[in-house]
């Protein structure tokens, strides 16, 4: 299993320099991925933007939005564009995870209904990989540039329903969960294949998760601040949230190894805060 390391776009107060050291630091000790979260209230980066920060910076590791909240990208060319332009900048190394999110206030703030909304992400990763494939939209031709890859940059799905199962098995190359135990994951992970044989698809989905993380003496503190703020609607939910947070190198370890059993393809660890000594004594636990 790979182990990737998630970026602080999200964590309030995180500087510019903070953000492209952290991916400075994460490639040089050779994390997998830089992952990314994000929703529309809430005061962070917003996650292509981010990523192309840390691509100026950084010369191998793989960026992925994990996940972007795609329905509120309404028009799905230009989104196209700026994920092939991010992916042509970094030479090839995007992974562009999407999906529906969960706070109705992030579809309210942009002036957009919750209705409809997986038909609506549904014909929108149609139209971005008819744009990545060439398709041609006016006078000039086709909307540039060019992706790396053949067919546009890998796409992943997040969510936990067999429709999402279905739908990553139809549109997508592999899921993502957003959160829970390995044990959720691996019930999870035996749907979106069953899907994806049921679709006739050749080879296997990846399989990709998410788990929060602290480390260091205030480790707890650090996870309850950030975790029960950005979660705060789920009223007690938040509780469960923060307390499923790795704040010890052992439960780091533990979590890997869970994954790995589970048949995860690679962890994303994300960070509560956005110290630059959080990416060292992760990087140490997965030694």
């Amino acid at each position: 299993m790979e182990i990737g390391i998630g970026l602080p776009n999200a964590v309030p107060g995180t500087e510019p320099d903070a953000l492209t050291g952290w991916a400075q630091r994460a490639e040089a000790a050779g994390f997998s991925t830089l992952g990314t979260i994000g929703r529309l209230v809430y005061p962070g980066y917003e996650e292509l933007i981010a990523l192309t920060a840390a691509a100026t910076v950084t010369r191998r590791i793989r960026l992925t939005t994990s996940v972007l909240i795609g329905p509120l990208y309404e028009n799905s060319a230009l989104l196209a564009k700026q994920a092939a332009s991010l992916d042509r900048l970094s030479g090839g190394r995007l992974v562009l995870g999407v999906g529906l999110g969960g706070r109705d206030d992030d579809y309210a703030a942009g002036g957009m209904s919750t209705q409809g909304r997986g038909h609506r992400l549904e014909e929108q990763i149609t139209d971005m990989k008819d744009v990545w494939a060439g398709g041609e939209r006016g006078v000039a031709g086709a909307i540039g540039p060019v992706p790396v890859r053949d067919g546009g940059p890998e796409l992943i799905l997040g969510g936990a329903t067999a429709t999402t199962f279905r739908r990553v098995a139809r549109l997508a190359d592999g899921w993502i969960m957003g959160g829970g135990t390995p044990e959720m994951f691996a019930e999870a992970a035996g749907g979106v294949d069953a899907a994806w044989q049921e679709a006739g698809r050749k080879g296997t989905p990846r399989k990709l998760s998410l788990a929060y993380f602290a480390l260091g003496p205030d480790a707890r503190a650090q996870a309850d601040r950030y975790l029960l703020h950005y979660y705060g609607y789920m009223g007690d939910g938040a509780r469960q949230v923060a307390a499923g947070a790795a704040v010890t190198a052992d439960m780091v370890k533990s979590y890997v190894a869970a994954f790995t059993e589970a048949g995860c393809d690679e962890l994303i660890l994300v960070p509560t805060g956005s110290g630059p000594d959080q990416v060292d004594l992760l990087a140490e636990a997965v030694a």
